[in-house]
């Protein structure tokens, strides 16, 4: 394992070992390229006249060669990234393929046009792609398995704990892959310093620095202190320099909200502004046609599996199927939300007598096992069948099909002032912090989580939690 650490987190080695693994694939696509062409013949015969043996190729080949892996280089494909993102490696695989291939074409045309064939090399172009993209699968699986076991991780410690701290506290939680291990944070404030935040420890004051760089053998510290603290941070970076520790700022420039900063250059000159943050109009009349088109779909294809259910849950114990209840939706707007009964009637007044066994922190209520839930309703929690009413709420407006959970009035009285912001958007069915780990997070956790989600929504986004959410409903992760 230690073999694997050096060899995947240290960026000459990687760079020399995936450009020896690319060579290989190359040449590969090479061989198979003249198979397609002289062999299989696929779309246009081979002159007997040009029936050229693959070795005469083999000069040409090795240009071809040279040329991918510079232009690999120059977009990047080599460079070692803490944020390992398969589809930015293919993009850059794709532009530099196309460079190369076009170059050896033309290079082949000038040396003799009637001799080789320049179509092989079109064939070699595509194979590589689809070659070097299985290689790059393979390693941004195995560098995201590595971190998620601790290896590549750096232990990091956060000096601060305002809102530009929450944010970097939000990417971790959301992106584990990236190998940040944040291990807590300091701050001066005393209800700041002395609260954590989920599973971020508050370790008291900024002061505690030398001792807790020592104690929990700190590798990396990252400084969020408001820009007026110049002096402090100064203070920060020499202790770090001291102790041989690697610090980094992150600027709060006026207080100005990371997610809220938009940097582009201008004939070379930096510049900083503004820019919209959470989902535009645009963006909601996407996610909203999205809604309404699956919702109604789903509905009709799950109609007989929910007629099903609504005749066990009547036949299993009395009371109402549906379960309502008042939730809070977008903006703190009130609406009814509809799911399957799965507990005895009258649940709700026996909350406050099992109030002991709640399991859950901040303003949720859960326990695992529940003493009010029904078999029928054990099963249909698990699978999350009991939520399939919500489909109404998706296709009426009050819901989305992903976004953060609808909280009940209650819950959202004992919020703090930085929890609110997981209202700005429609609740979800389905969320970022379910597929993150759902009844095991914290509510802290979860909350940073929906705030990532609203500060980076995207088609994208919000396909990639729509898949991770199947698998996890299959096998009922941390629902109950």
């Amino acid at each position: 394992m230690k073999r694997l650490e050096i060899l995947f987190t240290n960026q000459r080695v990687a760079f020399t070992v995936w450009v020896l693994v690319d060579i290989l694939l190359i040449n590969i696509a090479g061989v198979l390229a003249y198979w397609v062409r002289y062999d299989l013949q696929l779309f246009r015969a081979v002159d007997p006249a040009f029936d050229n043996p693959y070795y005469v190729y083999l000069p040409f080949v090795a240009l071809f060669t040279l040329l991918l892996i510079v232009v690999y280089r120059q977009h990047g494909v080599y460079r070692l990234r803490r944020h390992v993102s398969w589809i930015d490696e293919v993009y850059g695989i794709i532009q530099g393929t196309a460079t190369g291939t076009i170059i050896t074409i033309v290079f082949i045309f000038l040396y003799r046009p009637a001799f080789y064939s320049r179509i092989i090399f079109i064939y070699a172009g595509i194979i590589a792609v689809v070659l070097l993209a299985l290689s790059r699968l393979f390693k941004v699986a195995l560098l995201r398995n590595m971190r998620r076991q601790g290896i590549g991780v750096n232990r990091v410690l956060v000096v601060g704990a305002g809102e530009v701290a929450r944010t970097i506290l939000r990417v971790a939680v959301a992106n584990p892959e990236y190998g940040f291990q944040i291990l807590g944070f300091l701050d001066d404030h005393p209800a700041k310093g002395e609260t954590d935040i989920g599973r971020f420890k508050a370790l008291g004051k900024v002061d505690n620095l030398p001792e807790v760089i020592e104690q929990k053998n700190i590798d990396e510290v990252i400084v969020t202190l408001p820009w007026q603290y110049h002096r402090r941070i100064m203070s920060i970076m020499n202790i770090c320099e001291r102790h041989g520790v690697r610090a980094r700022i992150v600027p709060d420039i006026f207080q100005m909200r990371i997610s809220h900063m938009h940097i582009e250059e201008f004939g070379g000159v930096p510049m900083i502004g503004i820019r919209e943050t959470g989902i535009g109009g645009l963006g909601q009349f996407v996610k909203r046609s999205i809604d309404v088109v699956v919702s109604s779909l789903v509905l009709v294809f799950f109609s007989p599996i929910m007629g099903l259910v609504a005749l066990m849950i009547k036949l299993e114990s009395p009371g109402p199927v549906l379960f309502e209840q008042e939730r809070v939706g977008k903006n703190g707007k009130l609406f009814t939300l509809y799911k399957f009964r799965s507990m005895v009637e009258g649940a709700d007044a026996q909350k406050s007598q099992l109030a002991a066994l709640n399991e859950a922190d901040g303003p949720l209520f859960k326990i695992k096992n529940d003493p009010r839930l029904t078999r029928l309703g054990k099963w249909m929690r698990r699978l999350s069948i009991d939520e399939l009413p919500q489909l109404y709420n998706v296709l009426n407006g009050d819901m989305s099909l992903i976004g953060p959970r609808p909280p009940i009035p209650a819950e959202v009285e004992q919020y703090q002032e930085w929890h609110k912001r997981r209202l700005e958007i429609a609740p979800g069915l389905t969320g970022l912090s379910q597929v993150s780990g759902r009844s095991s997070l914290t509510f802290d956790e979860t909350a940073l989580l929906d705030i990532y989600y609203i500060e980076n929504w995207s088609p994208a986004l919000d396909t990639k939690i729509l898949l991770q959410t199947i698998p996890r409903v299959i096998f009922g992760n941390g629902a109950y």
